[in-house]
């Protein structure tokens, strides 16, 4: 026995506590990831705020989509608003003259591709009912405006317009009665406005009406808008929380080091990028709380809102919420499975074999088959948006999966060259995955472009119709039911005494009748007549020979009956009588018996006149009662300013003249709108696209700031670097066009073939591509001044 065997046997250590399980063991390493971003000096800082500036852009504008149910119904709501209310008795009813009730006339016009919508006013008591954002009804030769008009009105490039608006300003109309900031709108007194000269009256204003539904074409259309804006979008906040990675692997290397497992480590890596999309989320509603200060200053493809209708849905603000931080961590734990984080180091893409092919082409097919399921699109049966949106996001998101695997592909193939282009293939070569997650964005954004680009051209034709107007014989149609004395003989000659008018088709229109007795029932022989000069006759019907004082009886062309009909009426020597409306005024005029019978020709409307035809030496266009004044102008286009000036003309003969431009092709009005909002969406995203690149861009060249001054030291020229970040960009960016352009070709057929149409056009893709080439050199160009600055000797120090 010895003096240990009498030793006390040392006392057994009281057990620690538990260590958290599930989800307690979650949030825990999740706060420890929370904890080392924020604490983890200026470089762990800066990869935070570059991720925080990459969500948050994304999640802007993800808020400005969220906006657009609530801006929608409130420029719908106000234009409603300020319409005239309805009158009890159908559309053909008039209001009653009251002491409320006003008389005006829609006094439109147009300023260098500008409209300007107009009303001239004359109250029929002392309680005139005013629109809405009016405070008081404007009197004789005053106008209220909108801020917009004002501002126009009062700078140097409103001269013209002033000219046509000569009333004097007494005030500006209030938001509620504007659709958007920029409206040019004007509400102006008259103290000659009547019946007879135009004006109609109207009890009051809110017209909530039937919306006319959605034509299913414009649906898929919306639909397609909605997918190719947004997925780019989403697709950049899930590249934004992957920048850093180098960095943050030896970081989480350590921690392996200090004894926590792989998936502590993974979660701990997962908290880090919750933070940065925290941020990101603050970082987003903050713009968008800023932008939306000024966004009613911004105008593009002449749209701009108000403020305060840029209001997210609270059910869509939440998905983004949760969707945000929610994705950082998913993507991150994703990322980390192919990463294997030792104590000793970070093997990053150690895996023997490459990139599996199989499984990411599973999804753009995928797509396709759900497209070519969901069956034609007709107007006889509702469209179900959701298989049409799920399976064009199918589509791009399984292009931005493609991305990846075609990089890696192509640039293990890339050997040799000029030293910038080796530089750049073995950089992408060491790490495609950075490369293509990159240009991911762009890829899917240009992929949704030519597709929709070719959904426009197919249906483009359904939506614009051939008017049949010849825009080379005369570019400008006027119309006035006001004929006095003054303006029926001064008309034509003020118009082609106007500055760049080269010719003018006027003409004075009034119903003829064959005067006698008829039973109420029975149908009176009806006609025109017609009065201009001997160039606007000619133009009208095919007249050999013309003077002043003779009269024609003109036949419609190929049209027997209608030509017995026409005869009826104009009986060669017998009298008709003029003005034929309902207790208007008439009078007689008998035609010569020498008027020789023609035959109509197309105008430059595209339209026949027939009938009577007479000079103005045969009658007085001044004595018809109840005549329209109508003008046909050929202008020469190379004046500036022409259009104004014809305008200008009008508006003095009558204020209420509506003046049009001739067309060749009309285009219809919802796709118009559609259109535009395309282009403002597309420019947005446009500009995200440029702002993600160059953020990934200058993170890239944060991460290889030291390998970068190394080379520098060692008499690399700094030229042959800037070619070397050229020519990283371009690469994955010119992959990334091949695919977007091949997947937007094929997504694009198969949402015509789903409108039952035809592919009018395989080049359209030429212009995205263009898009894409110059944001490569816009980014490249904006990155150098951060190159040079990172290649400077001190890049060599390290802790």
């Amino acid at each position: 026995m010895t003096l240990l065997d009498h030793k006390d046997a040392p006392a057994e250590a009281p057990p620690g506590p538990t260590p958290p399980t599930g989800i307690a063991a979650w949030l825990r390493d999740l706060g420890l990831g929370v904890r080392f971003a924020a604490g983890g000096g200026r470089e762990g800082w800066v990869r935070t705020v570059l991720t925080a500036v990459g969500v948050g852009l994304g999640v802007a504008l993800l808020l400005t989509a969220a906006s657009a149910p609530h801006l929608l119904q409130e420029r719908s709501a106000r234009s409603q608003a300020r319409a005239e209310s309805a009158v009890p008795g159908g559309p053909d009813a008039r209001a009653k003259k009251s002491d409320t009730s006003v008389l005006r006339v829609n006094a439109e016009t147009e300023y260098r591709g500008r409209t300007v919508e107009g009303w001239l006013m004359r109250a029929d008591g002392t309680r005139p009912v005013v629109p809405p954002g009016i405070a008081r009804f404007p009197g004789a030769d005053e106008m209220v405006v909108s801020p917009a008009l004002k501002e126009l009105l009062d700078s140097s490039e409103g001269s013209l317009l002033r000219e046509r608006l000569p009333y004097r300003i007494t005030g500006t109309i209030a938001d509620s009665g504007l659709v958007s900031p920029g409206d040019l709108v004007y509400y102006a007194g008259s103290a000659t406005l009547t019946p007879a000269s135009g004006g109609h009256r109207i009890a009051g204003y809110g017209n909530p009406g039937e919306g006319e539904e959605m034509p299913p074409v414009l649906i898929v259309l919306i639909i397609m808008i909605c997918v190719v804006l947004l997925v780019p979008v989403a697709i950049f906040i899930v590249t934004a929380v992957r920048f850093g990675g180098d960095r943050r692997d030896r970081r989480l290397a350590a921690l392996r080091l200090v004894g926590t497992d792989i998936r502590m480590t993974r979660r701990i890596a997962a908290g880090e990028a919750v933070f940065g999309a925290l941020l990101g989320l603050l970082t987003g509603v903050v713009l968008f709380l800023v932008g939306r200060r000024f966004v009613g200053h911004i105008e593009m493809w002449n749209v701009s809102v108000f403020p305060s209708d840029l209001v997210p849905d609270l059910r869509l603000t939440a998905l983004v919420v949760v969707a945000v931080p929610l994705t950082a961590m998913v993507v991150t734990l994703a990322a980390l499975r192919s990463v294997v984080i030792e104590p000793l180091g970070v093997v990053r893409g150690g895996r023997d074999r490459g990139r599996r092919f199989w499984w990411r082409l599973v999804m753009p097919v995928a797509g396709l088959a759900v497209l070519g399921m969901t069956g034609k699109v007709d107007e006889f049966s509702p469209v179900n948006p959701y298989p049409i949106a799920g399976g064009a996001v199918l589509v791009l998101v399984g292009l931005a999966l493609l991305l990846p695997w075609l990089v890696e592909a192509c640039v293990n193939r890339l050997h040799g060259g000029p030293v910038p282009w080796q530089l750049a293939t073995r950089r992408l070569q060491l790490s495609s995955g950075a490369a293509s997650r990159a240009v991911s964005g762009i890829t899917v954004a240009v992929a949704g472009a030519v597709a929709l680009q070719m959904l426009f051209a197919a249906v483009g034709d359904e939506f614009n119709r051939m008017t049949g107007q010849d825009p080379s014989r005369a570019q400008f149609y006027t119309f006035s039911e006001k004929v006095t004395p003054e303006a029926a003989a001064r008309t034509i000659e003020e118009f082609k005494a106007t500055k760049g008018v080269e010719a003018v088709i006027g003409k004075v229109e009034v119903y003829v009748t064959r005067p006698s007795k008829y039973a109420e029932d029975d149908l009176q022989p009806t006609t025109s007549l017609i009065v201009g000069d001997c160039g606007t006759l000619r133009e009208l019907a095919r007249i050999d020979s013309c003077e002043d004082g003779d009269t024609f009886v003109v036949h419609p062309r190929n049209d027997k009956e209608l030509s017995d009909w026409v005869d009826q009426t104009a009986r060669k020597g017998k009298e008709v009588e003029i003005g034929n409306a309902p207790g208007g005024k008439t009078m007689r005029w008998t035609l010569p018996a020498d008027s020789p019978t023609v035959v109509a020709r197309h105008d430059p409307l595209g339209e026949d006149s027939w009938g009577i035809m007479a000079t103005t030496g045969a009658i007085d266009p001044s004595t018809l009662p109840g005549a329209t004044t109508q003008s046909q102008i050929r202008v020469d286009e190379s004046v500036e300013d022409v259009a104004e000036y014809v305008r200008n003309t009008a508006a003095r003969l009558d204020p209420a003249m509506r003046v049009a431009s001739l067309k060749s092709v009309a285009r219809d009005e919802k796709y118009a709108s559609v259109q535009r909002g395309l282009q403002v969406g597309a420019t947005a995203t446009l500009l995200l696209i440029a702002a993600a690149m160059l953020v990934a861009q200058l993170e890239q060249l944060r991460e290889r700031k030291r390998l970068l001054s190394v080379l520098v030291a060692f008499g690399t020229r700094r030229s042959t670097l800037a070619w070397s970040v050229l020519w990283q960009t371009a690469v994955p960016v010119v992959i990334g066009l091949t695919v977007a352009v091949a997947g937007g070709l094929g997504l694009g057929a198969t949402l015509i073939a789903m409108l039952d149409k035809e592919v009018t056009d395989w080049w359209l893709f030429l212009p995205m591509t263009g898009v894409g080439a110059a944001l490569i050199l816009l980014v490249t160009l904006v990155s150098l001044p951060p190159l040079w600055r990172m290649m400077r000797p001190d890049g060599l120090r390290t802790e």
